[in-house]
């Protein structure tokens, strides 16, 4: 069942322009307060955004189409994608609404839609509303936006929640901390200080504009330095949203979701807590951690790419521990979805109870040289219709045989074709990229 509007993590484009033009952000409060009334007879939902400029008008015109419908809506104001899923299911809601582009530059936006379960909506819900929008869309939709006031009370709710799960404290640990001037920007330090930690922040000046801008979790060379030159233990970096969180050891070594993934999965498994000894993962987490998980006797599943699909692969497999490479990491005793505070409190226990360093803890981690190379094109055709890509990536993957992967695949939310090589020898990952990408590049550019 195809969908035009919702990608692989909501409906996501430019602010202002369709699909997030104000007609069409009101009508999807409209459809998700019609599916909303199909569940329960009184709904309330819960809204939140980040740091963008146009988030407060876009939770408007959303709480506008709910009210036009009669829900019920409560404004957490500027929270994380994972504290609104976690308000969902902790709270009466039986939807959440996370207005964010995550890790995408201020003029984007998005709308992300979670049901009672904390869990993003099925295929088929979404469908549905999409369905509706487009139906109230062909009959004329007058915008109507509804003032909204912070409820004070839920991002606390959260943060009283992610401090529960933390079985230490972080007594002199010292930390620096870059919230990519999103939404952690506030909550981020208040957790850490919290549980005892030494907080540096940077980055966490919002203005509406400078979300992701050169720092978080896509940019972690500032991070990087200011652990350097304030000879911090740890940093941390979360993108716009704080789902996902990539860290920098003492040393200044960039530590990524495959590296989180393999320290939790040993620590899980010391604590008799790996459930099956599986840890699930994406086609995109590299080839090292496979064999270094496979050392300690842990499995590991694929999936595609996204949180989404790895966390229903961990409910269809048992698996307790889940993620991606760019840093979302499901931990499922605690969240639905991926957590970058939840992860920072994870990593720093397993720091403190293990005595070792960031650095110790992921030594023997072996990273494959590994390159992504976007490709922008006019249109997305199954790669197997593609014969010069087809003939190229079958090449490829005969020279390497398996010592190597390639992965070729279409962005959920950008016209673009992702093209990743990784191998034992950079030269030749290099090479076979290039070739790929080219072909891409010839068969259906941009």
């Amino acid at each position: 069942m195809g969908k035009e509007l919702f990608g692989t993590d909501g409906i996501r484009g430019v602010a202002g322009e369709y699909p997030l033009d104000p007609a069409t952000v009101h009508a999807f409060g409209m459809a998700l307060g019609s599916d909303a009334r199909r569940l329960t007879k009184e709904p309330e939902v819960v809204i939140g955004i980040d740091t963008r400029e146009s988030g407060q008008w876009m939770a408007e015109q959303v709480a506008g189409g709910l009210a036009e419908r009669g829900v019920r809506v409560r404004f957490a104001g500027v929270v994380t994608t994972p504290g609104v899923a976690y308000l969902t299911r902790s709270g009466p809601f039986i939807a959440g609404v996370m207005i964010s582009a995550s890790h995408n530059p201020f003029q984007d936006n998005g709308l992300k839609v979670f049901g009672h379960s904390g869990f993003k909506l099925p295929d088929e819900e979404e469908h549905i509303i999409e369905q509706e929008i487009f139906r109230l869309r062909d009959g004329g939709v007058t915008p109507a936006p509804q003032k909204l006031a912070i409820d004070p009370g839920l991002d606390q709710q959260y943060l009283e929640y992610l401090i529960s799960t933390a079985a230490a404290r972080f007594n002199g640990l010292e930390t620096v901390m870059d919230c990519g001037n999103g939404a952690a920007f506030e909550l981020g330090p208040r957790l850490l200080e919290r549980l005892g930690a030494s907080v540096r922040p940077i980055c966490c000046e919002p203005n509406g504009r400078n979300i992701n801008l050169g720092c978080g979790a896509l940019h972690v060379e500032g991070l990087r330095d200011a652990v350097m030159a304030n000879s911090a233990h740890v940093g941390v970096a979360f993108d716009g949203d704080a789902d996902r969180a990539i860290f920098v050891s003492g040393s200044g070594k960039i530590v990524d979701g495959d590296a989180v993934l393999l320290l939790a999965a040993r620590a899980l498994q010391a604590a008799g807590r790996l459930s099956g000894n599986l840890v699930v993962a994406t086609v995109m987490s590299n080839l090292g951690l496979e064999r270094a998980l496979e050392r300690n006797g842990i499995r590991m599943i694929r999936t595609p790419v996204g949180d989404k699909y790895v966390l229903e692969e961990m409910v269809r497999s048992g698996a307790v521990l889940g993620g991606e490479q760019s840093g979302h990491v499901i931990f499922r005793k605690y969240a639905t979805t991926g957590d970058g505070l939840l992860t920072a409190i994870r990593v720093f226990e397993t720091i403190e109870r293990s005595g070792r360093s960031l650095d110790e803890l992921t030594a023997d981690l072996e990273i494959y040289p590994q390159r992504l190379v976007n490709v922008r094109v006019r249109e997305k055709r199954p790669i197997a219709e593609l014969t010069q890509v087809g003939r190229t990536i079958r090449e490829c993957e005969e020279a390497f045989g398996a010592s190597g992967r390639v992965l070729v695949r279409f962005s959920g939310t950008e016209p673009l074709a992702r093209v990743m090589v990784e191998g034992p020898d950079l030269i030749q990952v290099e090479q076979f990229t290039e070739r790929i990408a080219r072909a891409i590049r010839l068969e259906i550019g941009a």
